[in-house]
């Protein structure tokens, strides 16, 4: 691998100390390095002056890999990008628990292995979301993470069915419904109740979210099932759908949500030989 990308979290690696460590580390063993941003700043962040900052979208055109500074959250919202252009995405956590990341902020030394090709790429599956409203899909994406329908602050519950190829699976009151792949498994799903599903897993896992009744309990799909979930009564047509914690659209009673697993994948680079049930025990007893 000759040329990367890198894209720090400016708010959580404020003196790039992070970045320049990773940098370094990289220019040694050989390979190019730009640095990017990957989301808009305050106007009032204040940068170190003395690193360079490149256009994203140009520089991704020729980089092998992107390199993610950050939680979660933010290597989710630049695994968008690194999946559009189909190279593979490394993480490094300067967040909290950080299950998507390959490495911890004290690890980076292993990045020299980027440069000795001594990697292998994890693919993880998407599911592509479309919302319906009065007959047309008015929003589409690719969910890494998972797919969520919650109320809003106003709203009390949401009534919520779930068909699986045309087939009513889950009818129930309650907070909303959480779409997640394996990946996003360990996310907010299993702080709802849901199962922990290996990344290798391939399968759509259903959420209720403080269902009102005893009925509901999580439902696993397989890959090739489509879902359908229908949006009952809203009160004060209040209601949102969010994918990957991105802008939340509107739902209103009546509309319709569609899921399926996505035709592209994420690729994650991995420098290690630890397993999901690894970093599960590590993460877990943090």
């Amino acid at each position: 691998m000759k040329r990367v990308v890198m894209t720090p979290n400016p708010y959580r690696d404020r003196d790039f100390a992070c970045v320049r460590q990773a940098q370094e580390i990289l220019e040694r063993a050989g390979v190019e390095v730009k640095i990017c941003l990957a989301f808009d700043l305050d106007p009032n962040f204040q940068l170190p002056p003395e690193v360079p900052i490149s256009d994203l979208q140009e520089e991704i055109k020729t980089a092998e890999a992107l390199i993610c500074f950050g939680g979660d959250g933010t290597i989710l919202h630049a695994s968008k990008l690194a999946m559009r252009r189909g190279i593979p995405i490394l993480g490094v956590n300067i967040g909290t628990v950080g299950f998507m990341a390959e490495l911890e902020s004290g690890e980076m030394e292993l990045l020299s292995r980027l440069a000795r090709e001594e990697y292998s790429i994890d693919e993880r599956m998407t599911i592509f979301v479309r919302l319906i409203h009065e007959g047309r899909v008015i929003y589409r994406d690719l969910a890494l993470n998972d797919a969520v329908v919650t109320k809003g602050a106003v709203a009390r519950v949401i009534q919520t069915s779930v068909l699986l190829d045309g087939v009513e699976a889950m009818n129930f009151s309650g907070d909303g419904l959480i779409a997640a792949t394996p990946t996003g498994s360990t996310a907010y799903s299993m702080s709802a109740g849901g199962p922990i599903v290996e990344p290798q897993a391939d399968n759509i896992i259903l959420t209720p979210i403080c269902a009102h009744n005893l009925q509901p309990r999580s439902l696993i799909a397989a890959p090739h099932r489509k879902v359908e979930i229908q949006v009952g009564r809203v009160n004060h047509r209040n209601a949102f759908l969010s994918v990957d914690g991105g802008k939340a659209m509107r739902v209103y009673g009546g509309d319709r949500i569609l899921l399926e697993m996505g035709n592209q994948k994420t690729k994650l680079l991995k420098l290690k030989n630890t397993t999901f049930f690894d970093i599960l025990k590590s993460k877990l007893n943090h």
